[in-house]
């Protein structure tokens, strides 16, 4: 079966170890930058220090983005402790990790919202599009220890 791990900056370390001891599993890690923050990188500078750059403000953004992508997958390989396939990818974020499990059986997500109570504020935009338009069975697990039961709101008052 081949199995998506989405590796995000915040959560990478409980979704490999999720799938670390999973046996013949055709593993995929896969870390998408987001093209805005490329563009946001370079218009922040250019407005703080004027348009009259002399170098490739975008370009330069997109390299160090780039770098850490590759840092990040190399240390999720690494963690994993066995060979795994690197899949980089750039555009919005969303759209490119449904896309990369367009031929996958399962894809694994950490949540990445609110991780001190239940509900549905401990999932983030992207990872809600994600979980509701994959196209495979989606795993999704806490990147740390779950909050108590009682952080469950109580029910709305019955009218």
């Amino acid at each position: 079966m081949k199995v998506v791990v989405w590796v995000t900056e915040g959560t990478w370390q409980a979704a490999v170890d999720a799938v670390r001891d999973l046996p013949s599993a055709e593993l995929t890690l896969l870390h998408v930058i987001d093209v805005n923050t490329v563009q946001a990188v370079a218009g922040a500078r250019a407005g703080l220090l004027g348009r009259g750059l002399s170098y490739d403000v975008a370009g330069a953004a997109e390299q160090v983005l780039t770098e850490g992508q590759t840092a990040l997958l190399d240390a999720a390989e690494a963690r994993l402790g066995r060979p795994a396939r690197k899949v980089a990818r750039q555009g919005r974020i969303e759209r490119e990790v449904i896309a990369a499990c367009a031929d996958a059986g399962l894809l694994v997500l950490a949540r990445d919202g609110d991780h001190t109570r239940l509900g549905p504020h401990s999932i983030g935009h992207h990872a809600r599009f994600v979980i509701d338009h994959a196209p495979c069975r989606v795993l999704l697990i806490w990147p740390d220890e779950p909050p108590d039961l009682s952080t469950v709101p109580p029910p709305p008052p019955h009218r």
